[in-house]
């Protein structure tokens, strides 16, 4: 909101608060993480998606996982670090969309590192937890988060000195290189990819072997050369024709298409009729979740390295077919169509044999989510940021990665790598496989919809594959069933975890229907009537969509903000 009152558009703001959730929120996305942009530039009406994911080293390989004895991408440690994305992705959309100097944007940030913030009662726990292997074996880590060798409590300032070091080393050279706006953020760009940063994580990652969820001790992969020759990409969207409405996702190396594909599914129900939180809606829509995570499984990934048939699988026809799938009872099995009648392929991911979980720590590192001890339906990662402004901008933003519980703290830069490769699957011939140079297919996804060709919406949630599941059922409360926003994201939610997760160890759980406990008892009868084996979760705990959005018959700016978790907020004027 300073961004904005200081005279910031959409971009300059969106990309304040990036770098802010940086600091903040160090246990769920950090500087060496990604990001998902979806941006709408009303002086030129157009939408497009900015991918922050950075691709894997030239170095990796399938065979040389599988000569360290490896079946899967381990979830934390430097194997799996992929190039930072969210640095160049911030500066694509900054440098491009936004008005603000550098200095200005980044003022928050370095404030918030130098100065000190309250510690989120989440990152005060991941610390605690953390803070073995943070004395032992992760120096740097433990250097950054522990205070005289102890986790700090939830609520104590706290500071990060290293990263706001970074963030003034790389203003500095930006200002040093020029006083126009462009070329600082590109400068800045530079000193990151292949500067002072660049040569730190090279220089890390070349080093000493770090231990890892293997319980074994690993090099890293990345390379500064590796950093150097990437940049981030601004692409057209993947895109479905709803009615009236343009909705946007990011394209299929990301899981982005799941939500237009769902949402072509249920184009052919009376969702209306059924009504909002139903045992018949409820059962649907997650029916046609199954079939459409399905296809992800089998068909997305890197559409650079792989021939995605996504104009097929968006089209009416498979569509129509696909649809026919759904029936009264719930499916067992995990069902992946045949675009252009190509046999469907879902590699089996199988685990390692890893150490025995004889420490909390331990039996968190096993798994690659950023989540630390909550209960397996209420689990939460990642971070999101929706913007409005005055001129008709539209902008979201998801980023993650790089949170402390991914990889040891890069020394004397105060963050982490992230640790998107774990997604990948080293069964070799996969849209998803891992190869060099190849970006690993992302769970960030935001959306952004267009209504009469006009700025509508734009939203996200945190929340890993149920992501598109948690925003789907925001989508529909308002579009289809005409509720406010605040309203929306107020709903019952629900998911479920019918398919294989994206973060080692890749674990699905079949049949498996979460839904709030604050369903009503006699939906949650019909459900299990149907077959599904319904968990229920806390009351308000899955998701935490944030959203803003132009009123299209005043005009006005809406925004919104999830009760849940009592963190996210919405702010306006």
């Amino acid at each position: 909101m300073a961004i904005l009152e200081k005279g910031g558009n959409a971009f300059d703001a969106v990309t304040a608060a990036g770098f802010v959730l940086q600091v903040v929120e160090p246990h769920y996305n950090g500087l060496g993480g990604d990001v998902s942009v979806l941006a709408y530039k009303a002086a030129d009406r157009r939408t497009t998606a900015i991918c922050g994911q950075g691709p894997m080293p030239q170095a990796a390989t399938p065979g040389h996982f599988h000569a360290l004895g490896l079946r899967q991408i381990p979830g934390s440690g430097l194997l799996p670090a992929v190039v930072p994305g969210a640095m160049s992705a911030w500066m694509r959309l900054l440098g491009e969309y936004g008005s603000l100097p550098l200095r200005d944007v980044l003022d928050a940030a370095i404030g918030y590192a130098t100065d000190g913030f309250p510690l989120l009662p989440d990152t005060a726990r991941a610390i605690q937890v953390l803070a073995p292997p943070f004395r032992t074996e992760w120096a740097e880590s433990g250097r950054t988060y522990l205070q005289g060798g102890e986790a700090p409590r939830a609520g104590a300032r706290f500071r990060n000195s290293a990263l706001a070091g970074t963030y003034q080393r790389l203003l500095r050279e930006a200002e040093t290189a020029s006083s126009d706006r462009e070329a600082q953020i590109a400068a800045a760009e530079s000193a990151f990819y292949q500067g002072f940063v660049a040569e730190a994580v090279d220089a890390f990652t070349s080093g000493a072997a770090v231990l890892d969820a293997t319980g074994r001790k690993h090099h890293g992969l990345l390379t500064g050369q590796d950093m150097a020759t990437w940049r981030a990409t601004i692409d057209a969207p993947a895109l479905l024709t709803y009615g009236n409405l343009a909705v946007h996702k990011p394209g299929p190396w990301s899981q982005g298409p799941v939500f237009l594909q769902q949402l072509a599914l249920l184009g052919g129900f009376d969702l209306r009729a059924m009504g909002l939180g139903s045992a018949e809606y409820i059962h649907t829509v997650a029916e046609c979740a199954k079939l459409a995570f399905a296809d992800r499984e089998a068909w997305y990934g890197d559409p650079a390295h792989s021939d995605v048939p996504l104009d097929t699988l968006l089209s009416p026809a498979y569509t129509a077919a696909r649809r026919e799938l759904v029936g009264s009872k719930a499916a067992m099995d995990l069902r992946p169509g045949s675009p252009d009648g190509r046999q469907p392929w879902i590699p089996v991911q199988q685990p390692d044999e890893l150490p025995p979980a004889d420490s909390e720590w331990m039996a968190q590192m096993h798994s690659g989510l950023p989540t630390i001890v909550q209960a397996t339906a209420a689990r939460g990662d990642t971070c999101t940021i929706a913007v409005a402004d005055r001129h008709g901008n539209l902008v979201v933003a998801v980023p993650s990665g790089g949170w402390l519980k991914s990889s040891p703290v890069v020394p004397g830069l105060g963050f982490s790598l992230g640790t998107r490769g774990q997604t990948m699957s080293l069964a070799e011939g996969h849209p998803n496989s891992l190869a060099p140079g190849r970006r690993p297919r992302t769970t960030l996804s935001p959306t952004l919809v267009l209504r009469d060709d006009e700025p509508y919406l734009a939203f996200g949630t945190p929340g890993g594959d149920r992501q598109d599941q948690w925003t789907l059922g925001f989508h529909l409360a308002v579009t289809e069933f005409g509720l406010d926003l605040q309203s929306a994201v107020g709903t019952l939610a629900f998911h479920t975890d019918h398919f294989p997760s994206s973060f080692t160890p890749h674990e699905s759980r079949p049949g498996v229907l979460v839904v709030e406990e604050n369903c009503d008892p006699s939906t949650v009868d019909a459900l299990r009537r149907r077959g599904h084996e319904v968990e229920l979760a806390p009351a308000f705990s899955l998701g935490k969509v944030c959203a803003v959005g132009v009123d299209p018959e005043h005009r006005f700016l809406r925004a919104a903000a999830s009760p849940r978790g009592s963190l996210a907020y919405a702010v306006g004027r």
